[in-house]
């Protein structure tokens, strides 16, 4: 069983699941917007993406992002995906983060987008 993440309950009033590619993607979000040092017993987990609000967007910036995220995903999640790629672009007030991958197991291709910057995630 793969828990829904964030945590919430679903229709029955029970904890909300979430499928295998679901719970991957979730696993891919827990990684980028987590700070390393943020969890107590896992200090390397996570690329500190949510650190980036402060600094200025511009394409050094996007493309060293795309090293950091690709390095953080790769070093957690390697035995679960294959990165394929990550594009990192800077449009205005965001960083918009691509993400294609291959889910192991299943072999299954996905791609997962995720933005940050401002109010919109």
């Amino acid at each position: 069983m793969n828990l829904a993440f964030p945590y919430e309950f679903d229709g029955r009033g029970r904890t909300a699941e979430a499928s295998p590619s679901e719970h991957i993607r979730d696993l891919i979000e827990q990684v980028l917007f987590t700070a390393p040092g943020e969890r107590v017993n896992r200090p390397d987990f996570g690329c500190g993406l949510l650190q980036l609000v402060f600094e200025p967007n511009s394409t050094e910036l996007a493309t060293a992002t795309q090293f950091l995220v690709q390095g953080a995903l790769q070093q957690t999640l390697g035995d679960l995906i294959e990165i394929s790629n990550v594009t990192v672009t800077a449009e205005d007030s965001q960083l918009k983060v691509l993400i294609q991958y291959l889910i192991r197991i299943t072999q299954q291709q996905q791609v997962a987008t995720f933005v940050h910057g401002g109010l919109a995630k």
